[in-house]
């Protein structure tokens, strides 16, 4: 009789995961229809290869590549971000494309510029982008601000959906300020006063609120719909996509977008108590968050971006203090139902490498951006597969035989014994395309395990 997933071990989950994503589903549910016999093993060899690094159980045949771009694809193709925002058809050739050029053992989907016209409609304000406050050939810019003011931790803490929702949402989506006057529905219990808990629903804020969020959801299903069409075309030709979804670390949750980075470093002075109980709270729901995507989309790698623990941002007991116990609760909890985490480490880590590494063996896959790529193999490397540090510097400006040396230098420390994946080390726009597709091949030459 087969287990259900409630009666599995976290291991047993784990292949479950990793046995979806060998098989994929189209949008209907039907096993996807490959373009070839030759495409399906081309595919789920490079699941193979991925997983065999990811768990470090054994040596893949050879080391695996990755191109992890942001708008890299799109000045590729041609174009510019604007049009890729709005022009869904031009951001599915670009992403694409950029496949087909590289081939490199995985893609990420073409979800990363994003549906410009949903951002118009609900008038977001936490980033601008090109058009909209950027010129139309750069990428996105995010907004610093404090949306979670010093004094709201009590809020937050009490009831987060209530939160998000009545305060957080209005502050970041000027079209979304209707959602101020609305109750907590939370009071509706008995027949007594039930009608004076849907007032705030007949008035013209909030009727122009539900308008905005309808034609904006309208243009999000429309979007998501050619996102889909694009993965599962890429997938078909072979090549699996990435990431399931994402979730975040407790801590960047409330200073990337909530309290911002002033206000949450100030935060870890005047309040520490309040910041690390809003945490726990968080942390949770950040398991539930990537837990979800993962079974959902029947893949078990869950992105994790990382920010403000990185080198320069806390000292040393800072980190082990506010932002390494909550991230590393909703990295258990997303073992523990089966998901990979799959955190970006972004910036530079190298002294936080000896704390990291207290995690189970072959359970995370960890980007690698500017960090010691000698330290981190003797550190996170022991329990973790590694992928990245390959500068996007050095893509835009290098040569092909300097990023061939670099990529060497990086299989010879980091791919010695398994547990290492070539990539870039932080999402890229602008690069030489001779570059990347030396960096791509020559891992491929060069990174065989005899």
């Amino acid at each position: 009789m087969e287990k259900q997933w409630e009666e599995m071990s976290p291991d047993e989950k784990q292949e479950e995961l990793f046995a979806k994503w060998m098989s994929p589903k189209d949008p209907q549910g039907n096993d996807l229809k490959f373009q070839s016999p030759q495409a399906e093993q081309a595919y789920k060899e490079r699941i193979t290869r991925i997983k065999d690094a990811i768990q470090m159980k054994k040596l893949p045949d050879r080391v695996p590549v990755f191109v992890i771009p942001s708008f890299f694809p799109v000045y590729n193709a041609g174009l510019t971000p604007r049009e890729a925002l709005y022009d869904y058809d031009k951001c599915r050739m670009a992403f694409k494309k950029l496949v087909m050029d590289f081939a490199p053992d995985s893609h990420i989907g073409a979800v990363a510029p994003g549906p410009g016209k949903v951002y118009d409609i609900l008038d977001y304000k936490l980033y601008s982008w090109p058009g909209h406050g950027v010129p139309l050939e750069q990428s996105y810019q995010a907004n610093e601000g404090e949306y979670m003011k010093a004094d709201e931790y009590d809020a937050l803490i009490d009831d987060p959906s209530n939160f998000f929702s009545n305060v957080y949402l209005p502050r970041v989506f000027g079209a979304l300020e209707g959602f101020k006057m609305l109750p907590t529905l939370t009071g509706i219990l008995e027949i007594y006063g039930v009608a004076f808990n849907f007032i705030p629903f007949g008035l013209p804020p909030v009727q122009a609120t539900y308008k905005a969020l309808f034609e904006a959801g309208a243009e999000a299903l429309k979007w998501a719909g050619a996102m889909d069409a694009s993965s599962m075309e890429i997938s078909a030709a072979g090549f699996p996509g990435l990431w399931a979804g994402f979730t975040k670390a407790p801590f960047d949750v409330i200073g990337d977008t909530l309290r911002g980075t002033k206000g949450v470093m100030l935060d870890m002075y005047r309040q520490p108590d309040k910041l690390i109980e809003a945490m726990e709270k968080l942390t949770p729901l950040m398991i539930k968050m990537g837990v979800g995507v993962a079974k959902m989309n029947g893949q078990p790698l869950v992105f994790m971006p990382l920010h403000k623990g990185a080198d320069g941002f806390m000292s040393d007991g800072q980190f082990k203090k506010f932002y390494w116990p909550t991230f590393r609760k909703v990295m258990m909890g997303l073992i523990a139902e089966g998901a990979v985490p799959n955190p970006a480490a972004e910036g530079k880590w190298t002294t936080r490498l000896e704390v990291m590494q207290d995690l189970p063996k072959g359970k995370t896959l960890w980007m690698i951006d500017q960090s010691d790529i000698v330290k981190a193999k003797n550190t996170l490397g022991k329990v973790a597969c590694m992928y990245g540090n390959v500068p996007s510097a050095l893509l835009a400006l290098g040569t092909p035989q300097e990023v061939k040396e670099y990529v060497k230098k990086c299989i010879d420390v980091a791919g010695k014994g398994g547990g290492y994946i070539v990539s870039n080390g932080a999402f890229f726009d602008q690069a030489k395309v001779e570059n990347v597709k030396a960096m791509v091949d020559f891992a491929k030459e060069y990174g065989v395990y005899k």
